[in-house]
């Protein structure tokens, strides 16, 4: 879950995320959501910091060690879908593409 959050936060680093978006985005009770930024926390993965407007709110930013992990995180994907991709056609991949496609809206 650490590595979907690290993801979600560095495709949004121009924009603030709270707490309450992550909760959202991957729908999770709050008091998980806290568990696992606090753990986050504490490895050095990411940053709480105040925002002017409101008090209450502290939006999450990435630390350096976060933005490595998720490049590393990356260039493994890119691997692996490279060696996935190896001997197929363009067309073949975009007919495979389009199947799963029509299977995640049936299972939705």
């Amino acid at each position: 879950m650490q590595g979907f959050i690290i993801g979600y936060l560095c495709s949004h680093n121009d924009c603030d995320v709270y707490q309450r978006d992550i909760e959202a985005e991957f729908k999770i009770r709050r008091s998980t959501a806290t568990g696992i930024l606090q753990l986050m926390e504490k490895n050095g993965l990411i940053e709480r910091k105040l925002v002017s407007c409101d008090a209450r709110l502290k939006k999450l930013v990435v630390t350096q060690k976060a933005v490595d992990m998720h490049n590393i995180f990356l260039v493994g994907i890119d691997d692996i879908e490279s060696s996935a991709r190896r001997g197929l056609s363009e067309d073949e991949i975009k007919k495979f593409l389009i199947t799963l496609n029509k299977i995640r809206k049936n299972i939705e």
